[in-house]
């Protein structure tokens, strides 16, 4: 809720401010077909050059690659063209999250699978997910949009932990699969560190900052600083796999444009499984990993033998 108005409410601002200065424009001369044109226009040039700035850092600020994943241009430019455009759809999929990721109804389920955004996102973010997940038959799926924004990770983590008390309430499962994205997998290990391990059959981490990411520096708020590398609550938090708690995959890109150094998302512990080319957003949309999701999700189903999960 909280992400989807402060989007609505920044575009309502930027809408009125775009609206008296083409009025005046108009009034001046200029076509107003240009001026129509203008507006999405200009939304799709901010983007650029915010998503510019976030891949310049990423590239200062990268990890040592192996040159067996290094890439080409062609490939670099997939990378940066994916990782915009899944940026440029991002606020209306966060907008219409309610219908894009709607609740499930409440029913009986052997295996439901929680989906957990990352920092500053809502449910909205997993719509493409969600599609693909159906469709290979595979649910019920309920998302969490925690908030506000700012607030820490363990606020966040107790509203996880009613999320998923929640859903065991409305499908009858004694456990869950949690699957994370960027600062949902710190969420997500927040919630197994003062929740303890009990209803999470196995857990699929996507480009999470498990040691922070150089990018929070620039930013403000209590969750963002948490993300910093070395601070004290992340030192704390002990970024590795939980003893005795659920298996844990951790899914990430050597070109990741926002978690940096991009090795931050190797969890000690955790099946590490590592890509190349693909950017920190467009994670959500990458064939690869939408497909090692599902077959994570029949790992599951298979670790105490059930006939309620997909084949």
């Amino acid at each position: 809720m909280w992400t989807a108005l402060t989007i609505a409410g920044v575009l309502a601002a930027a809408s009125a401010l775009y609206g008296t200065l083409a009025v005046a424009a108009h009034a001046a001369g200029t076509p107003l077909g240009l001026l129509v044109a203008g507006a999405p226009a200009l939304y799709l040039v901010v983007l650029a050059l915010f998503a510019a700035s976030y891949f310049i850092m990423a590239w200062i600020f990268r990890a040592r690659r192996p040159a067996a994943v290094r890439i080409g241009l062609r490939a670099t430019l997939r990378l940066v063209w994916f990782e915009y455009w899944t940026l440029a759809g991002a606020a209306p999929r966060m907008l219409l999250y309610r219908a894009l990721v709607p609740e499930p109804p409440a029913a009986p389920a052997v295996l439901p699978v929680v989906l957990v955004h990352g920092v500053l996102c809502n449910a909205g973010v997993w719509a493409r997910v969600v599609r693909f997940l159906r469709s290979r038959g595979i649910g019920p799926l309920y998302a969490l949009s925690y908030g506000p924004p700012l607030a820490s990770i363990e606020l966040f983590a107790d509203q996880l932990d009613a999320l998923i008390r929640r859903v065991r309430e409305r499908t009858g499962a004694r456990e869950v699969m949690l699957v994370t994205h960027s600062m949902g997998g710190l969420v997500a290990l927040a919630y197994l560190r003062r929740h303890g391990a009990a209803s999470v059959r196995r857990w699929v981490a996507i480009g999470a900052p498990f040691a922070g990411s150089v990018h929070a520096r620039g930013f403000v708020g209590v969750s963002l600083a948490q993300l910093r590398p070395g601070n004290a609550w992340l030192r704390a938090l002990d970024p590795r796999a939980p003893a005795g708690g659920p298996p844990v995959v951790s899914i990430w890109s050597w070109h990741d444009s926002m978690v940096t150094p991009q090795t931050s998302s190797r969890l000690p512990g955790a099946i590490d499984v590592p890509l190349a080319g693909v950017g920190h957003n467009a994670l959500l949309r990458e064939p690869a990993v939408l497909e090692r999701v599902a077959a994570e999700y029949r790992v599951a189903c298979a670790a105490p033998a059930t006939s309620g999960c997909p084949a």
